[in-house]
């Protein structure tokens, strides 16, 4: 599989999780319809158009198929909502994990097109980061919370160490799908760990 296949790949992966993500945050918040769809959207959408401009190139966005894969996800979901029960849908874990498949996903598309763009090695952090995390902020912002980048339990990070590994991998045995996919389970796996454990960066406190 070429790198620009898997880009293409981690991209729709991202989209699906990240609108899952997205759909059951608007849920929790009790927005309606239009409200859901446009968490749902923004989540999906915004990292991946941000980085696109970052690389002065058309945002995937407004390629045909990745907005209908994001309004199709949510519409399915939708429907699902109203068929099951709110405590079935809008459990924890399900949330956790689409968010962190989006994140890593995400993370790693943006390494990637920083990587054959011929980033330095903080370019390609910076567009794996913000690539991951674009569009949950935006979503955090419009709905007049605390971004779960500031907060979240290892979440930014792990954009960090994707980019990282593939960094290296990149400098050593070289990229292909089997070793994306090796990064991309590390980072799961990792991500997941940090939420079983509570694994927290330090907190900078002041003295009340």
């Amino acid at each position: 599989m070429s790198e620009f296949n898997l880009v293409v790949a981690a991209d729709i992966l991202g989209i699906v999780a990240f609108a899952l993500s997205g759909f059951l945050v608007g849920v929790r918040n009790n927005l309606d319809l239009l409200g859901v769809i446009i968490s749902a959207s923004l989540t999906a959408l915004g990292g991946g158009v941000v980085r696109d401009v970052i690389l002065d190139r058309t945002p995937f966005a407004f390629n045909e198929y990745y907005p209908a894969v994001t309004v199709i996800s949510t519409i399915v979901l939708a429907f699902l909502f109203r068929l099951y029960r709110r405590e079935q849908l809008e459990r924890q874990w399900l949330f956790v994990i689409s968010d962190t498949i989006g994140l890593v996903a995400f993370s790693i598309t943006g390494a990637l097109l920083a990587i054959d763009g011929g980033f330095n090695f903080f370019g390609v952090i910076i567009l794996s980061f913000l690539t991951a995390i674009g569009g949950g902020v935006l979503r955090d912002i419009l709905i007049n919370q605390v971004p779960a980048v500031l907060v979240s339990d290892f979440y930014g990070s792990i954009a960090l160490i994707v980019s990282i590994l593939l960094l290296i991998s990149a400098a050593t045995i070289g990229l292909s799908t089997l070793t994306v996919a090796a990064v991309a389970t590390v980072a799961i796996t990792l991500r997941l760990a940090a939420y079983i454990k509570g694994w927290h960066l330090p907190t900078l406190k002041t003295e009340p």
